[in-house]
């Protein structure tokens, strides 16, 4: 028993409110959802018996056919397109400037980290005000803005949505990347220094490098941000307008699964969007280390 349970058997006493968190919270509805998906699942009142047939893989099926699945899974590419080089190179950029002697440095690391942890609804408010119809930048860009304005155009929609979940994130990135920079030697920088080396220079052949492990952590970190997109289009068009064209596959979850009552088909659409992340992710892990 011991041997077992090792030296110090009341370690797992501390480790079990967590365990018993992540299969209540995590582990038990995942594995459901894997039920649901075969089978022509849907809600009923509380002790009601119900006939839910088996369906096999005919949810799947669906999913892979459904044109607004493929609509959903576009918007999620064109904005991962956007969202994450742009937090890559910009979180990377800010936290190196961060990390060296600027006057004012605690307030600016404190303010870009400001709307890491504003509600989404104050935050989403003042994008409304940016790029609603009569909003700000429609008044500085003039003539220039574009018509329908950009919530409501089938064009820009996804591009806004992809900045604001950009500028909302990058104090978490900031955070991450400054950590990273700590790790990196003085003496790289120094040794580059004396091969005549310029910041420039110095930025990226030390601190890009040095900062692999951590870009790596954010691309991933990224990618499962996208693919979970709900409240960014919900909030800022009203439920995925103008013509699904902000949809996002959670959000076409949440109403094949809530609103329509097909928790079996959404749950199908659910395990396919795992499968996509899972994918992307190794892909990009392979790549990024490899580099």
């Amino acid at each position: 028993m011991q041997t077992l349970l090792g030296d110090q058997p009341i370690g797992y006493l501390f480790v079990a409110p967590f365990v018993i968190f992540l299969v209540a919270i995590y582990a038990y509805p995942f594995f459901y959802s894997i039920y649901m998906s075969f089978y022509d699942y849907f809600f009923a009142a509380p002790g009601a018996i119900v006939d839910r047939p088996f369906v096999g893989l005919a949810n799947y099926s669906r999913a892979l056919q459904d044109p607004l699945f493929h609509v959903a899974l576009r918007n999620v590419v064109i904005f991962l397109l956007i969202n994450v080089p742009v937090t890559v190179v910009v979180a990377m950029v800010l936290a190196t400037a961060l990390n060296a002697a600027i006057p004012l440095r605690s307030f600016f690391r404190a303010a870009y980290y400001v709307p890491y942890v504003t509600a989404s609804v104050a935050a989403v408010s003042i994008w409304l005000w940016l790029f609603g119809g009569p909003g700000l930048v429609n008044k500085v860009v003039g003539p220039l803005a574009p018509n329908p304005t950009w919530l409501v155009n089938a064009f820009w929609v996804m591009p806004i949505i992809a900045l604001y979940v950009t500028w909302k994130g990058l104090g978490l990135y900031i955070l991450l990347y400054l950590a990273a920079l700590q790790n990196i030697a003085k003496e790289l920088y120094e040794a580059a220094s004396v091969d005549g080396a310029g910041r420039i220079r110095s930025f990226f052949v030390v601190t890009v490098p040095g900062l692999r492990p951590a870009t790596l952590l954010v691309v991933i970190t990224s990618v499962i941000t996208g693919a979970n997109l709900f409240t960014e289009p919900y909030l800022l068009t009203g439920g995925g307008g103008p013509d699904n064209q902000s949809v996002s596959p959670v959000f076409l979850l949440y109403r094949q699964g809530i609103e329509q009552n097909h928790p079996g088909y959404a749950a199908a659409m659910g395990l396919l969007l795992v499968v996509g992340v899972l994918i992307v992710s190794a892909i990009n892990r392979f790549v990024l280390e490899r580099e």
